[in-house]
């Protein structure tokens, strides 16, 4: 999650480790609250399937993700090669959904970036002895980061415990996206959708909630936390929600902290850039596999929902409508196109 890893790093450099957790409270935690909030009011509700204005929001979600696939596509693919690597990922995607083989494509994508846009790389950075014990705390973040993706897996095959389970899914989802935002929405809809723990409504009403108000996108996993199993995955809905939360965004933590000391070498080598430009290539053509499964196939089922799309998009991207307005519009939307 880019801004919110931004917002991490900027306290973390401004006052510590202390102030990189205030910044990300005070970046993430209204929103936060917000989205459990909203999770108590949709469990208020006997159903949402069949709602006009859940069918509206639908199609919102249906215009905010072409349109995040629309900008982002425009300034990464912008060469045959990473245009080729971005549809290639798209078909295979389409062809084998699923988190084993997102996880495949973003390797294989960081593999051919290596290979197409690195180049040799003779800049070297020398540190000073006084940041040896910053370089040996980054290391040890680092190892963390790596031990949880591999360990938790295990843990969570091995003992069967939902509590667990739910953590890794969380947890694996923040640690394999790249720029945050809409690109994890594949994952997320695998890990909760897929897995059984709600249904695509649900998840749905929630992602339109998390455009409607301000904060970084991630927080939706404080809503899905709160919903799944009717939130009883940690106790109660509350619990369940800011565990979700804190496993989500526990990884940007130990990259951040794990980076920081070697910044100053990463940032020159091209092989680096090399490996991010390949994964972000691949990024893109992911979130446009989601673009068409689940959203656009769930969704967008006759004429007037096409219609109800293109309005949302062009008031998005023409007018520059906020996102909040955009829900608002289409949820209303909703009722209009049931009655025409």
């Amino acid at each position: 999650p880019a801004s919110s890893q931004l917002g991490i790093a900027i306290g973390t450099l401004r006052a510590g480790r202390l102030g990189g957790i205030a910044a990300w409270l005070g970046f993430t935690l209204p929103s936060a609250l917000l989205l459990i909030a909203f999770a108590y009011g949709v469990s208020e509700i006997d159903t949402v399937a069949d709602a006009e204005w859940l069918h509206g929001l639908k199609l919102a979600v249906v215009a905010v993700v072409a349109l995040a696939v629309w900008s982002m596509a425009g300034s990464i693919w912008n060469d045959r090669n990473r245009v080729t690597i971005g549809i290639a990922a798209t078909v295979v995607m389409l062809l084998l959904p699923g988190a084993v083989w997102q996880i495949v494509v973003i390797l294989g994508g960081g593999i051919i970036g290596l290979i197409l846009f690195s180049g040799s790389n003779k800049e070297e950075s020398k540190g000073s002895q006084s940041e040896s014990s910053r370089s040996k705390f980054g290391v040890l973040m680092l190892v963390i980061f790596f031990v949880l993706l591999a360990v938790l897996p295990v843990l969570a095959d091995l003992s069967d415990r939902e509590d667990i389970d739910v953590f890794e899914n969380f947890y694996r989802s923040g640690s394999l996206v790249f720029g945050g935002g809409h690109v994890v929405l594949p994952l997320l809809h695998a890990e909760t959708v897929e897995a059984g723990y709600i249904d695509d409504d649900q998840f749905v009403a929630g992602y339109a909630a998390a455009q409607a108000i301000p904060g970084p996108l991630f927080t939706f996993s404080s809503y899905l936390g709160s919903t799944m199993n009717d939130g009883k995955v940690y106790g109660q809905r509350g619990v369940s929600g800011l565990v979700a939360l804190v496993a989500i965004f526990l990884p940007s933590f130990l990259l951040i902290w794990g980076v920081l000391p070697f910044w100053q070498k990463l940032s020159t080598s091209t092989w680096v850039r090399g490996a991010v430009a390949g994964i972000n290539s691949v990024v893109v053509g992911l979130l446009l596999a989601a673009l068409y499964d689940p959203i656009w196939s769930s969704s967008v089922i006759t004429a007037k929902d096409f219609g109800l799309v293109l309005v949302l998009f062009g008031l998005l991207a023409i007018w520059k409508v906020p996102p909040w307005a955009v829900v608002i519009i289409a949820a209303i939307g909703g009722y209009v196109i049931e009655f025409v």
